[in-house]
């Protein structure tokens, strides 16, 4: 995609001349550029469509979605930290059904990629949510398997490798659309985890989910978060996020998406040098909400600055630079 020079809606700012040739193929579905919001930052994007045009976007990771409606963790949900925020909604959402009735239609109508990010308690929950979205329009699956499992105690699906075999390889089966499976960072080695989503069929893998953490409150000598813990996302994980994201793309075949602490173009090109395919922008969102359109616009100029026509000529470069 060559940037735009229509002004962005309520602005008047001009976005930059490009020739750069941002866009891609994500798993059969093409992409206009390689910024995808990720799940549980952008709702499902009518907000920030008020601010632009969110057909800009190369995806929408829409916010996770269950079988029944969910009300999410008792407040206090949200808590600020240096370089990023901890967060402890829960996944409250209005559930599958009114998103395909109230919020798909409108959200295909933006030639943007949808993501339908599915959650559950249960593998049988996965596997009907894959069921019930197959031939919605949707373009993406991308399953998060950060969720805890009730019938092993509450563990997460996503740490250990026989979990997340069995777990992708039931909800491809009755998938329709290409899988992305989401990798929770709170393992010891995560190229196992990657590994075994390939094995079991997984057409891709996100990483990173954030990570668990806390926050006291000296003045209420009490937890600041009502459920204790949260996950940590913003710039303070980008590092670990990186680290993450090379192990992986050295271990798997299938395309990596990286995400965790992408705030900038600049950001966005290390992960893109570390050979990820795409990245998904969060917690950036809040602090601007019109950080992706930037993040793209700065990809853009960088790549012309530098005379890189397209994202293949720098993908994985940093992997065999000496």
């Amino acid at each position: 995609m060559r940037a735009s020079v229509r002004p962005a809606r309520g602005s008047t700012r001009r976005r930059c001349v490009c020739v750069a040739d941002l866009s891609l193929d994500l798993c059969g579905v093409k992409m206009k550029n390689p910024i995808i919001a990720a799940s549980g930052t952008f709702g499902f994007g009518r907000e920030y469509d008020e601010l632009y045009d969110i057909g800009q976007l190369g995806g929408i990771s829409v916010k996770g979605l269950s079988l029944l409606p969910r009300t999410g963790n008792p407040p206090s949900r949200i808590a600020e930290t240096p370089s990023g925020m901890l967060n402890s909604v829960g996944l409250q959402n209005p559930g599958v059904e009114s998103f395909i009735e109230n919020d798909l239609p409108w959200l295909l109508t933006k030639n943007v990629a949808v993501i339908a990010n599915i959650t559950g308690t249960s593998v049988e929950q996965y596997v009907q949510m894959a069921e019930r979205l197959a031939g919605t329009g949707v373009h993406l699956l991308e399953m998060n398997i950060s969720c805890p499992n009730v019938h092993e105690g509450g563990v997460a699906f996503g740490v250990k490798p026989e979990s997340v075999y069995a777990i992708t390889k039931a909800v491809k089966a009755a998938a329709k659309q290409p899988l992305i499976v989401k990798l929770t960072p709170n393992v010891s080695d995560i190229t196992e985890n990657a590994l075994a989503a390939e094995e079991a069929g997984a057409n891709a893998i996100s990483m990173i989910n954030t990570l668990t953490g806390i926050a006291v409150d000296t003045n209420k000598r009490k937890m600041v978060l009502a459920n204790n813990t949260g996950g940590l996302s913003g710039p303070a994980v980008r590092p670990i996020a990186l680290r993450m994201v090379w192990q992986a793309v050295g271990a798997v075949k299938i395309p990596v998406v990286g995400l965790g602490g992408i705030a900038t173009g600049r950001d966005a090109l290390e992960f893109i040098m570390a050979g990820v395919t795409a990245v998904q922008v969060g917690a950036a969102n809040f602090a601007n909400p019109r950080a992706m359109e930037t993040i793209a616009d700065e990809m853009a100029a960088w790549m012309d600055k530098n005379g890189v026509k397209t994202l293949d000529e720098i993908r994985g470069c940093a992997r065999n630079a000496e």
